[in-house]
């Protein structure tokens, strides 16, 4: 019998117990300081010598005595015969107190004369004024910074003391294969604790990785045996569900304690913490937002309690772009995409499926949910923090719409000119929804030829469709992708997949079929539907599926025979005010250039006659030219 989640510990709770029942350990290690940024002082630093050591001066001009100077004016100037020439840094002469300008000497036969009187020490750097020999430099607790790295240098400090926690990682799982190895059928990378290691070293913990160890209970508890003797803190990575072959719970009971198993948060629920000789073992869950929320939310901050230095937290307040849904009771962590759209900030949420790794790679930041909040509506102001530099915020796009490999190309483009472009692939409907929410830069949409259709509804039914301008990337050959170069006629004697209703190739089909005179009902796999036209090219290489509707290229990337039936268009959608926007600039300047043309010409399966070309939409749907005058100069 498999045993579930019988208790849950609220996130809070969960915590406090996990940050006051170990001691803190009381490893340091003396580093050189040239490595010591990010570290923690673990002693008092001083200094081995005063600096300056000696008085210097501070000044290009002569040291004098200051009283040779009294009463010195411009009336009454005094001739000094006893200085000596200085220079800035140079050491003053024992008999000397004071420095004078050169600008404000008068020479005449190798004597000076001056008009104002020096007072002492005047331009004068005093033997210990930055720093005097054995003061303190850093005291215990503080986090070295790189200029704190050229002041220890300075005070002749050339290694330091610092916080050091041995943390040992184990990676389980039959399944798993070392990262750098290619997985075959049924294997995964083992990424997750290569994932731990970085960051947890990043707070200064010296961290050891073990081998991976298959799923047997006797090799895991040997393996962390030998992990609880050599480390402070122990990470088992995987084994930490309620599955069959999950044993880190049994392993752990069977050498110490298990405090608790599970915890109340998304992702990360299957968290377990364990004490084996009076040292904490914490098990990570096997997929990927699920242990970073583990190492983010409980790992760094029982290091923060032992003295380390926090992961860099910055919050910015966020419009929500979109309604958020949680479930009451747990503490839920979304990654989220931060950019600015006008005066807000505006922040749309990735997925929250735990497996999903590239959520937390696309967003730049993320936000908490607290357990008695069941979600939160589109619009509300709500905290976010930031995982990247701020300041590429400003110089961000947002673009929701539908994803095509031509804007690929362009992303990387228009990251060398120093613009960041977030995409999503929602599809067509969800990027018009978003573009006329506000929530969104543009909108890559794609649009069925007109050839089929008179016109394409859902941008016909679009309120603002007359506000918008249509910057054409490039027209898409759209035709019936399989493994045997099917033709439409083919279509009611294989397996058939589909895509979603109101999406451009679904349209396309429709168009297809009503010439053909086929029923829906005649094709089979009409109603099998999948995301877009990526996926309907896997479903075909993989075997599910003989034929369905998706682009050349990506028929292509595939290895999949391609029939054309149509042309689409490939349309980048945006407000006409948007096109005043200097990234806007850039981006058509991209879009027209000889490099990025000859990219899709390389690529195939483009026509390229009206990339570049600005237009917007007539009463009728059909996309026209701008008139003179209508476009920002410089878009003609």
């Amino acid at each position: 019998m498999v045993n579930r989640y019988l208790t849950l510990l609220p996130l809070d709770e969960a915590l406090t117990i996990l940050t006051s029942s170990f001691e803190r350990p009381s490893g340091t290690e003396r580093i050189s300081v040239t490595s010591a940024i990010g570290r923690v002082v673990a002693a008092p630093v001083h200094a081995k010598y005063s600096v300056p050591e000696v008085n210097l001066s501070a000044m290009d001009g002569i040291a004098v005595k200051s009283r040779d100077t009294i009463g010195a004016s411009d009336t009454r100037p005094v001739t000094l015969t006893e200085f000596a020439r200085v220079n800035t840094g140079n050491i003053i002469p024992p008999a000397f107190d004071a420095v004078i300008m050169i600008e404000d000497i008068w020479e005449t036969d190798g004597k000076c004369q001056v008009r104002k009187s020096a007072v002492p020490w005047q331009h004068v750097r005093p033997a210990g004024e930055d720093m005097k020999e054995n003061k303190l430099v850093l005291p215990r607790g503080h986090i070295i910074r790189a200029f704190d790295i050229g002041a220890l240098a300075t005070f002749g400090i050339t290694s330091i003391e610092v916080l050091s926690v041995r943390i040992g990682i184990i990676p389980t799982g039959s399944e798993l294969v070392p990262f750098g190895v290619r997985p075959g059928p049924g294997q995964v990378v083992e990424s997750n604790t290569v994932m731990a290691q970085v960051f947890l070293s990043q707070m200064g913990a010296d961290c050891t990785r073990y081998p991976i160890v298959p799923d047997d209970p006797d090799r895991i508890r040997e393996t962390l045996r030998t992990a609880v003797r050599e480390n402070d803190l122990v990470l088992i990575s995987a084994g930490s569900s309620a599955g069959t072959r999950d044993f880190t719970e049994s392993v752990i009971r069977s050498l110490g304690d298990l405090i608790f198993h599970g915890v109340a948060v998304k992702p990360g629920k299957p968290v377990m913490l364990g004490k084996i000789d009076g040292k904490p073992v914490l098990g990570l869950p096997g997929y990927p937002l699920a242990a970073q929320t583990v190492l983010r939310e409980f790992a760094a901050p029982l290091l923060e309690s032992w003295g380390f230095p926090p992961a860099p937290r910055l919050a910015v307040t966020v419009r929500l772009g979109q309604a958020l849904v949680s479930d009451l009771g747990f503490d839920e962590f979304i990654p989220i995409f931060v950019g600015r759209i006008g005066q807000d900030l505006l922040g749309t949420p990735h997925g929250k499926g735990a497996f999903a790794q590239m959520s937390t790679v696309k967003a730049n930041g993320y936000t908490h949910i607290p357990a008695p909040v069941e979600g939160y509506e589109a619009g509300t102001m709500l905290e976010v923090l930031l995982t990247t530099d701020p300041g590429s915020i400003e110089r961000t796009l947002i673009f929701t719409g539908t994803l095509d490999p031509a804007l690929e190309d362009l992303v990387n483009r228009a990251h060398d000119e120093g613009l960041f472009i977030h995409a999503t692939n929602p599809g067509n409907i969800p990027g018009l929804l978003a573009l006329g929410s506000n929530s969104c830069h543009a909108a890559p949409l794609v649009l069925p030829s007109r050839s089929l259709l008179t016109s394409y509804q859902p941008l016909t039914q679009f309120s603002g469709a007359g506000d918008l301008a249509f910057i054409h990337i490039a027209s898409v050959e759209l035709g019936i992708a399989s493994i045997n170069g099917l033709e439409t006629k083919d279509l009611t004697r294989v397996r058939f997949i589909n895509t979603r209703k109101e999406t451009p190739s679904r349209t396309v089909l429709d168009a297809l079929l009503a010439i053909e005179g086929i029923h829906p009902s005649q094709v089979n796999g009409y109603l099998q539907e999948v995301h877009g036209p990526p996926a309907v090219a896997v479903a075909i290489r993989n075997g599910f599926a003989d034929a369905g509707i998706c682009t050349s290229s990506i028929a292509s990337a595939n290895s999949l025979r391609f029939m054309p039936v149509a042309h689409e268009d490939y349309e980048l959608v945006v407000r006409k005010e948007m096109l005043a926007d200097s990234r806007f600039k850039t981006l058509v300047a991209l879009i027209r250039s000889t490099g990025y043309r000859a990219a899709l010409e390389k690529t195939g399966g483009y026509d390229l006659t009206l990339t570049g070309t600005i237009r917007g939409m007539n009463g009728s749907g059909t996309l026209t030219p701008f008139e003179p005058g209508c476009l920002p100069a410089g878009f003609i």
